[in-house]
């Protein structure tokens, strides 16, 4: 009978075993990566399959329905498939895929690029992914202290009593005092201003995945040094960044490396660092194959 792993699965993971899991993943064969979208209006289907040689496939189908009120506006299926004779290996939860996918993806980012002794942690934003990356952060950073801001100040003071945290009421001040700043709202309009980063800090890009939003201005880009998780499925489809090269604000050679080029990934001291998390297929596959193999070891 093919297993079906859901949120109970939570108590045999590790941030910092799926961060390593996920840099393992990308010094295997490149991944072969497609997308579907189905529309029935407001309503869509998007559907993400991922192959990667030696791991394995993937599919992750979500349908969004905006309409929702008694059920979650997002929800879907995993199914991850062996890579030795295409069979169904397991069936996998949505949300927890999505959630572990999401936030270990940036973590990744973190732990590369952000100080290792870095203090202070900034949430931008007070939503499922901003609790993700509480969990995350906290793991590879157990020293730091973390704040949260929100655009509506009453959602920022709820996450922060519920997580025992400071709730920022002022964004540019907390952004200058933060050594790493995780942004993840659903902006269309940049929150987030260059002029308020200070040398050192690392910025971690999450919320935007549509061609028409971004979270970051073009000053916050241009001080920076770019990298990104997957050229392939950040460049030319999020606005974050295709916004600003169509406009000739960044080249696509101010990209630093994805991670497929970890190595590449690196600071001096005094760098200003931003990592754009477009989280793609494969990433769903490498974390979908980690979930499966820690429950089954565990």
């Amino acid at each position: 009978m093919v297993p079906f792993i859901d949120a109970g699965a939570e108590r045999h993971l590790d941030w910092i075993a799926l961060t390593d899991a996920l840099a393992a993943g990308h010094a295997l064969p490149r991944a072969a990566i497609g997308d579907t979208f189905l529309y029935r209006d407001p309503d869509t289907m998007l559907s993400r399959a991922a192959w990667i040689d030696g791991l394995g496939s993937l599919v992750k189908t979500a349908t969004i329905f905006p309409g929702n009120r008694e059920v979650p506006n997002i929800n879907g299926a995993v199914s991850l498939f062996s890579d030795a004779d295409g069979t169904l290996a397991a069936m996998l939860d949505f949300h927890l895929v999505t959630k572990w996918k999401t936030a270990g993806d940036s973590l990744l980012a973190a732990r590369r690029l952000a100080r290792p002794d870095s203090e202070r942690i900034l949430l931008v934003g007070s939503g499922t992914v901003a609790a993700s990356l509480h969990e995350a952060y906290g793991a590879a950073f157990p020293e730091a202290r973390f704040a949260v801001w929100s655009r509506r100040p009453e959602n920022a003071r709820a996450f922060a009593e519920a997580r025992g945290i400071e709730a920022a009421p002022d964004l540019a001040e907390a952004v200058g005092a933060a050594d790493i700043v995780g942004c993840a709202t659903m902006a269309t309009e940049p929150v987030l201003r260059g002029a308020w980063l200070r040398p050192g800090t690392h910025v971690d890009l999450i919320g935007a995945y549509r061609p028409d939003m971004r979270e970051a201005d073009d000053d916050a880009l241009g001080r920076a040094k770019l990298f990104v998780d997957s050229r392939e499925t950040t460049l030319d489809h999020i606005g974050e960044l295709k916004i600003p090269l169509a406009a000739g604000t960044i080249r696509r050679e101010d990209v630093v490396a994805d991670f497929y080029e970890l190595d590449r990934f690196r600071r001096a001291p005094g760098d200003i660092t931003v990592a754009k998390n477009g989280g793609g297929a494969h990433l769903d596959l490498m974390t979908a194959r980690y979930i499966m193999d820690a429950v089954q070891g565990g």
